[in-house]
């Protein structure tokens, strides 16, 4: 069993920044990957960034050159940091622990950018 617990959504005016954080513990040590996802109502949830345990990123072509993905092992933590947020941006946000052979969600927060 792994728990994961997301903060730091809230509402940010264009151009801002935020910061999530995921707080995982646990069943952690075959966790292969941490990612973050995000879901608007009536789509279908879409990858931001993922992080593996060796620190190889990804990003969506979307969120490339503003956001950051990173890990902090010693606090069993991951973290997106946005930049330059949108209104597009605009998504309730979920942490993501692949095993590979099943996939746990946190509860999600959400992240709502307009002025």
């Amino acid at each position: 069993q792994v728990q994961l617990v997301e903060s730091g959504g809230g509402l940010v005016q264009p151009g801002g920044s935020l910061r999530l954080s995921c707080a995982y513990s646990g069943s952690i040590f075959y966790i292969y990957r941490m990612g973050w996802y995000r879901q608007v109502p009536g789509k279908q949830r879409e990858s931001v960034a993922t992080i593996t345990s060796g620190g190889m990123t990804t990003y969506a072509d979307s969120v490339k050159g503003r956001f950051t993905i990173s890990r902090i092992n010693a606090k069993n933590t991951v973290y997106l940091q946005m930049n330059s947020l949108k209104p597009d941006d605009t998504a309730v946000y979920y942490c993501n622990a692949d095993f590979r052979s099943a996939m746990v969600w946190g509860q999600g927060t959400q992240v709502t950018v307009s002025s």
